[in-house]
This record gives C-alpha cells, sequence and structure tokens, in this order.
C-alpha cells in the first residue's frame, strides 16, 4: 500500500469499500464499528486522517487529507484493540496495516479482509447481538437478530439442510415427487445401485431420510422435506418461504404478467416440482437441441447451462430458515432469480469459481445427481462466461439488507422472447415447424432424410414443412457434394 492506492481511494469517496476517519490524537472509537461492518461484507478500506467537508462539491474537496498529529501513537492503539477481546477476531497481517506518507502528511491505511464465514459473525465488545455490523452504501448498519443468527448457521460446515426434523416421516412425502425424481436419477444412472432399492432406502441413502440413533426413529431431513414433500407439511416447517415465478414477456394491454407459477392448490410447492415446472418456461426460446436425456439436454449451448446453473445456485444457496421468496422473474431481456439469506461467500470468491460452499450440501447431491449444477465450484464461471461469449453485461449478484435476499440478475439486452429462432413469431403455433427450428438450432444442418425420421414425417412430407420454414425465411438450402441441407438462416 502506497500513496498511490490512496490516492485512487480518495478519488472514490466513501462506498460500501472505503471508510474516511479523522484521527488526530487517538484511534476514533467508531473504527471498530467499521471494522466489523467489513469483516461481514466484502472487506474495504479504512483510512484514518482524512476530513470529511460534507458540503463540498466535489470529492476531493469533501475528504481533505488532515493527516494526524501522533500517527504511532493511534497504530500502536488500533493493534493493541484489534489484538484484544475488543473484536471477536483478528483478520490482519502486518501488511494490512500501513502508514503512508500524502502531501507531507501521515495516513493510516488499514485494509480489512472480508472474514471467512467459519468465522463470522466479527463483532465487536463480547456480544454478538449488540456488536455485529454490516456495510452497505449507506455505511455501516447494525445487524438484525435474523442476519446474526444465520452467519451462525453457516459456520457449520454440516450445512443448514442436514438436520432432522422431528416428526416429520415418509408420510409428508409427495409419491408422485419420489417416482418422478426416481425416474429421472435411474435415466441419468441407469447402473447406479440405490436404483434397486426400496423408497425409504433409497431416499435414506440420498439425505432426504436420517435415522435418529437415540430413539431408532426415521425422521426426513430439512432437505427431504423441502425437495420431496407434500404441501401442507412444507408450509407448516417452512411457513416463512414462498415460490413465485414470474413471466412478464410479451405482454398485452394491461396485463401484468403473461404467466405466474405460485401456490395455488394445484400442485405440490416442493423444490423439485417448483424447478421441473420452471425450467421449461425459463428455456422455452433459447436456441436448443432437440434431443432429450431426462428433462436435462445433453447437447444443449453454454446459455441453457447457465440458466439452469442460476436456478440451481439459487436453490441449493438459498436461507430457509429466515423470511423471504423463492422468486424468479423472466422478462423480453432479463432473467431475475433471487433467494432469501445473504451470499455465504465472498463476491470474489464466488466470481472467481473453485469453492464449493452450499449453504444447503444435501439439497445441492440430490440436483447434482439428476444433471443440474456442479459441487466444484464451477457453477458461476459458467454463467460468466455464456454471458461474455454472448456479448451480454456481466451478471450482477448482490445482497440486498432490506430484504435479506440475493439477487442475480441476467441481462440480455438483444435477445428477445423469440431471438435465436428466426420465424418463430409466425410460426410459433406450428409444432412441427418448432421442433425442426429447434433440430436445426443443434445440429446446424442436416438432410431432408434425417428431419424426416426425427419428425416422424414421410420424406414429402419433410419436405413440404421444410419449404413453409424457407418461404417463412427461417430456414436456407444448401448443395454440398450432392446432398442438401437445411440450416438455420444466419442472422
Amino acid at each position: 500500500m502506497d500513496a498511490a492506492l490512496l490516492d485512487e481511494l480518495l478519488g472514490q469517496g466513501e462506498s460500501v469499500s472505503v471508510e474516511c476517519k479523522k484521527a488526530v490524537d487517538t484511534c476514533p472509537k467508531s473504527i471498530w464499528e467499521t471494522y466489523s461492518a467489513f469483516a461481514n461484507t466484502d472487506g474495504g478500506y479504512i483510512l484514518l486522517g482524512i476530513t470529511e467537508h460534507k458540503g463540498a462539491a466535489t470529492l476531493r474537496e469533501r475528504f481533505e487529507v488532515t493527516g494526524m498529529a501522533q500517527p504511532d501513537k493511534i497504530q500502536s492503539e488500533f493493534w493493541n484493540g484489534i489484538n484484544s477481546d475488543k473484536v471477536s477476531a483478528n483478520l490482519l497481517l502486518a501488511s494490512d496495516v500501513q502508514m503512508v506518507e500524502y502531501q507531507q502528511k501521515q495516513v493510516l491505511i488499514i485494509h480489512v479482509p472480508p472474514a471467512d464465514y467459519r468465522q463470522r459473525p466479527v463483532y465487536i465488545n463480547g456480544n454478538p447481538m449488540k456488536g455485529t455490523y454490516k456495510r452497505n452504501h449507506e455505511g455501516d448498519y447494525h445487524c438484525r437478530e435474523s442476519e446474526i443468527k444465520a452467519m451462525f448457521r453457516d459456520a457449520a460446515d454440516t450445512g443448514n439442510d442436514v438436520g432432522l426434523l422431528e416428526g416429520y416421516t415418509l408420510a409428508d412425502l409427495d409419491k408422485e415427487t419420489v417416482r418422478s425424481y426416481r425416474i429421472e436419477f435411474e435415466h441419468i444412472n441407469p447402473d447406479h445401485v440405490w436404483n434397486g432399492l426400496e423408497d425409504a432406502a433409497f431416499l435414506r441413502n440420498m439425505g432426504a431420510v436420517g435415522l435418529d440413533r437415540r430413539t431408532g426413529s426415521l425422521w426426513l431431513t430439512a432437505a427431504g422435506l423441502l425437495m420431496f414433500g407434500q404441501g401442507l407439511p412444507i408450509r407448516e416447517r417452512f411457513s416463512n418461504i414462498r415460490m413465485d415465478f414470474l413471466d412478464t414477456t410479451n405482454l398485452v394491454p394491461g396485463a401484468r404478467w403473461t404467466h405466474r407459477l405460485t401456490y395455488d392448490g394445484s400442485w405440490e410447492n416442493n423444490l423439485y416440482q417448483f424447478m421441473r415446472k420452471i425450467l421449461p418456461w425459463l428455456l422455452e426460446n433459447v436456441k436448443r437441441p432437440f434431443r432429450l436425456e431426462g428433462v436435462v439436454r445433453r447437447e444443449d449451448t453454454l446459455i441453457h447451462q447457465a440458466i439452469r446453473e442460476a436456478l440451481t445456485n439459487m436453490v441449493i444457496h438459498a436461507d430457509y430458515m429466515v423470511r423471504g421468496l423463492l422468486k424468479v422473474e423472466i422478462s423480453d431481456h432479463k432473467i431475475l432469480f433471487s433467494n432469501p439469506g445473504s451470499l455465504k461467500l465472498a463476491k470474489q470468491d464466488i466470481y472467481e469459481g473453485g469453492h464449493a460452499y452450499a449453504r444447503n450440501p444435501l439439497l445441492q447431491t440430490m440436483l447434482r445427481m439428476i444433471g443440474l449444477g456442479e459441487n466444484i465450484g464451477s457453477g458461476f464461471p459458467t454463467i460468466l462466461r455464456a454471458w461474455q461469449l454472448s456479448g451480454w453485461p456481466e451478471p450482477e449478484l448482490s445482497e440486498d439488507s432490506r430484504f435479506e435476499c440475493v439477487n442475480l440478475l441476467l441481462e440480455m439486452p438483444d435477445k428477445g422472447r423469440n431471438a435465436g429462432h428466426p420465424g418463430r413469431i409466425k410460426l410459433q403455433d406450428n409444432a412441427t415447424a418448432a421442433k425442426i427450428l429447434d433440430m436445426l438450432a443443434a445440429n446446424e444442418a442436416m438432410t431432408i432424410k434425417e428431419i424426416a425420421e426425427e419428425t416422424h414425417l414421410t420424406i414429402s412430407g419433410a419436405t413440404r414443412a421444410a419449404k413453409t420454414l424457407i418461404e417463412e425465411d427461417a430456414v436456407e438450402r444448401v448443395r454440398d457434394k450432392g446432398v442438401y441441407y437445411y440450416m438455420r438462416k444466419r442472422v
């Protein structure tokens, strides 16, 4: 850390990661609240020796370098405090605290790294309920009790979804959900030894059911009830959580949405049913292959993978112990995923990938076993790469401290619901035409014979369908070595 870094930080002014404090001859008492706030959020820099003039016109005028009259004394007071019981954890190395000379004045730069989730909450004065802070754009704020309890839960490596729910048994599971999941599981894992097990044994191996060794009783785990449960038991145990899907694409005048899925008594509102119902809508008009393996397409695009990763991440990282909404909103040019809770890892670690610390590891395993998500921390980099290759804005991951939720915004500015399928607007009601477009989107080029086989048409029927697509300017015909290929029109 040097004068160049200080100049850069002063140019930013106070923010979610920079705090300026006046310090003349003693270490300011408010420094500890800021230390806690940075440690419990994404880290940041504390600058001592800066005077703020709130009425100034520019940032440079607002934050004036006034220096410190007794820099050595202030630095010593800070180290004494950080190494005492003033704070619950000292996260700093010697290199994180540096005295810098700037305009012939002394400024102390303190870099506070984000605390590991195992160390949170980082609090002051020996009282986590009164001394835990976090940071937002308005500065340091005192954490609510629910936020503090969530940090303590996250500090346990066992995860939030492993606990046994006494009184909740196999009778509270939805048989159709279990059956559907097992069909999918067997399709993805045809030779797995669990395929021959009875439901109870299968679910216990999956972590959906656990044995209470004190009593010999089998109880559902939190993951088991959330993934496979009937709606009523789920609402009884997790009354604070709701699920909602909102499609606002192609709105007609006066309509608030094109389609909405929320609990209305017509479906069992468990996580598996929620994901199965909304995935087709999320992926409906993304360019995709025609061939299926279960409900997961094996030859699909990076965009498909990214959207499934985003949905999977929303489910496995949600905090089901706090009040909130598991929500997906899709519009013509963006998708928003929102889940209750906070970020367990620092944003930088999430963007870099390689950190596999799901808040709900059992849910993560259940979804991974049917082809949804990975457990090696590669999910978010997959999303970033897909959006980067598409030329779209970088996905925006953010925390909302007011509503205790995490939001992931995926913008697709040049892609409406019909993008990727030329002619889809005119042909959207023609199932055969739509199927051919899907096949060509996946395979780039096919012969009439291949189209006929895939669509179960005769050669003449396939030819007529392809001709219609050509007339709609959705497909072009190319001759190559005597074989005609029907390809999507390049746009």
